[in-house]
């Protein structure tokens, strides 16, 4: 099947916004193909599919940030309303609120972009927690280390001069 959207694209468009990953209403109407209003007139339609854990609407700061960060708007033009994002679970819902073929293969694509973020995040985790182990195995290494050299120089030292003991016989001390 050739893929409706490159999966690079939809990449881009996944932020982290509140600790999720969300895509924003307006690329998301973008990729359906359907305007903003009408993506959003169907999901308060069936608003109770979108909890707030699947949908919420951005604050001004959040969409201000936002649009510094993915430029959706010309230069001089302002935000009108205030976009919503949709967490993965959300993205997966809105396939059951648009039922058109290219929102089928458009959410398709979505949801492996979102399978492809988990993957390469679980392999950054695993990554960063050998490359702990690995500090932690050297800091042992170093000090197991300093203790070999430690005993290396003790060998190296002289041994402390002892008082020889003459030999022959000795008349004791009168004391």
């Amino acid at each position: 099947m050739k893929a409706l959207i490159p999966s690079e694209v939809v990449e881009q468009k996944i932020f982290m916004i509140r600790g999720h990953k969300v895509m924003l209403s307006t690329h998301l109407a973008k990729l359906y193909g359907v305007k903003v209003k009408a993506l959003l007139q169907a999901v308060r339609r069936n608003i109770d599919r979108f909890p707030e854990d699947f949908m919420f609407q951005v604050s001004w700061e959040e969409a201000e940030y936002s649009r510094s960060q993915f430029v959706t708007l010309k230069k001089g033009q302002n935000i009108k309303y205030l976009p919503y994002a949709f967490t993965e679970q959300g993205v997966a819902m809105l396939s059951s609120v648009l039922r058109s073929k290219r929102a089928i293969q458009v959410n398709i694509a979505i949801m492996r972009a979102f399978v492809k973020l988990r993957q390469i995040l679980s392999t950054h985790k695993e990554l960063a927690h050998k490359l702990s182990e690995l500090e932690h195995k050297i800091e042992k290494h170093d000090t197991e280390i300093q203790a070999i050299f430690e005993a290396i120089r003790q060998l190296m030292e002289p041994p402390p001069r002892k008082e020889r003991r003459v030999i022959g016989f000795h008349k004791p001390d009168k004391q």
